[in-house]
């Protein structure tokens, strides 16, 4: 796989980059206890807790971003995958996708994690890609070590990474795509 594209995989009748993280807690709280109630999706198995451990991992990843020389202009990523995964496209009852090149992602604006965010900072291996975030250079090499998850792991029976996660920080870079829907 030499696919080195931004994938963000969406309910159609939503639209794309709805982010959780863009809300209030308590509009989050409410959105997400909807979701799990309803049961439709994936996302619907997310813990009581998931907003709380998600912002925490969010401001963990920010950090070590800033710490790389990274620029966020917001304080919560969009969510994407590097190369496509239809695994995640099975998250959803009627997906649709939005796809960005590699040239659009400028590099003091989006950072990159081994798989999940939630697994990669917090399943508990000597894996040297755990609790890392990685700049657009860094994750080449990460690639060229290790492999495309999306390839070695498709059925997720030998860990957590399922793909490469894009951590998009900047709303400039999303908003053309939004606005199509």
């Amino acid at each position: 796989m030499t696919d080195l594209n931004a994938y963000h995989y969406f309910e159609k009748s939503v639209g794309p980059f709805r982010n959780l993280s863009s809300l209030s807690e308590q509009e989050a709280e409410f959105v997400a206890r909807r979701i799990r109630q309803e049961g439709r999706n994936f996302a619907s198995q997310r813990s009581a807790d998931y907003m709380m451990i998600r912002r925490a991992l969010e401001q963990k990843a920010y950090d070590q971003f800033i710490a790389k020389g990274g620029k966020p202009t917001n304080r919560y990523p969009h969510y994407l995958t590097l190369g496509a995964c239809a695994w995640l496209e099975s998250w959803y009852t009627d997906p649709d996708c939005v796809t960005i090149s590699w040239e659009d992602l400028p590099p003091d604006s989006v950072s990159f994690t081994y798989g999940d965010l939630f697994p990669t900072m917090r399943y508990l291996d000597d894996k040297a890609y755990r609790k890392q975030v990685y700049t657009k250079d860094e994750i080449l090499d990460v690639i060229q070590s290790y492999g495309w998850p999306q390839e070695w792991n498709r059925q997720g029976d030998l860990g957590p990474e399922r793909y490469i996660e894009v951590q998009v920080w900047n709303e400039g870079i999303i908003r053309p795509y939004r606005q199509r829907y």
